[in-house]
């Protein structure tokens, strides 16, 4: 299950910043695609993180389950709630103008977001091997 659970949060993340993100930047003036996705990013980043709490929960009463699933369930608790914390600052800094902040908020949250997909990439693979 925890395999199962991990496969889909790839695919969400796959979908939410590979497809729809910059399909949204194409086809929408960037008033409205901006609008949108401030209201997109937070339910990704929750729904992140309750896949990684049922994942978290599931990898302890999964028969191939291990310790390095949970930790890895874990980080895909943490890392979505904590760029859901950031999305008021960099909402903050856009409206202001603050490129150079934005930037700095934007990738932080992104470069957290990959660790995420790899995490959840892992969890199959560590679930076997131990």
């Amino acid at each position: 299950m925890p395999g199962f659970l991990a496969g889909i949060t790839v695919g969400l993340i796959i979908m939410q910043t590979m497809v729809l993100a910059p399909t949204l930047f194409r086809t929408l003036e960037m008033g409205p695609a901006g609008t949108l996705l401030r209201a997109l990013f937070p339910k990704f980043f929750l729904l992140l993180a309750a896949l990684g709490l049922i994942t978290l929960l599931t990898s302890f009463g999964a028969r191939n389950g291990s310790i390095a699933q949970a930790i890895l369930a874990a980080i895909t608790i943490a890392l979505p709630l904590t760029c859901w914390a950031l999305i008021p600052a960099t909402n903050r800094a856009t409206d202001r103008g603050d490129t150079a902040r934005f930037k700095k908020l934007h990738l932080l949250s992104v470069l957290l977001t990959v660790v995420v997909l790899l995490a959840n990439i892992a969890i199959p693979l560590v679930g076997a091997t131990e």
